[in-house]
């Protein structure tokens, strides 16, 4: 059985510490604490783990946030996966910092990610796990607020969130999301 973990975010170098790669800084965390590396595959870099009775697959869309749906579309498409085994894991600005919550299903909210994905999919009912980016910032500016890399504050913290991220992430693949939302939400 597979499972298919995805992280949003943007590639590029201007990007990797921005609040909206969020999905791509818990991937990468995960990876870190699997031992296993990203590779560079069509439309993402992917990379994957055994963790019984499971083969979890993990991949960062290569096509920006605005077209996260073509990768994903393409890879549940490829390793023949039901969208109900993947998870998404996305930049929230209408939770507090750090504040999680795993979803079954959703609106987009305005996030361009997920409304890519959505498109896609021609559905909004996949699982997501929304973490809180914060929302300080002022009218009109959310642009900058998003790409912008995290404050003094926030980088204090980030790895306890990462953590937790990826303590989520394991018990969705060992429970399911019922159990993982019960414990978490």
């Amino acid at each position: 059985m597979k499972l298919l973990l995805v992280g949003l975010g943007n590639i590029g170098l201007e990007y990797v510490h921005t609040r909206h790669n969020m999905g791509f800084l818990v991937v990468d965390h995960l990876a870190v604490q699997k031992k296993v590396a990203f590779q560079v595959s069509r439309l993402a870099t992917i990379s994957s783990f055994a963790h019984y009775p499971y083969q979890v697959y993990m991949i960062k869309p290569t096509t920006y946030m605005n077209n996260s749906g073509k990768s994903v579309r393409y890879w549940l498409d490829y390793l023949k996966i039901p969208v109900e085994q993947s998870l998404t894991i996305v930049d929230d600005i209408t939770l507090p910092f750090g504040t999680m919550r795993l979803r079954r299903k959703g609106a987009d909210a305005g996030h361009n990610g997920l409304k890519s994905i959505s498109h896609a999919l021609a559905s909004n009912h996949y699982p997501r796990l929304r973490i809180g980016i914060g929302n300080d910032f002022p009218k009109g500016k959310l642009s900058n607020f998003v790409l912008n890399n995290f404050n003094e504050k926030e980088l204090q913290t980030i790895d306890d969130h990462l953590d937790k991220a990826c303590e989520i992430l394991m018990t969705w693949c060992n429970k399911g999301i019922v159990d993982a939302m019960n414990l978490f939400n």
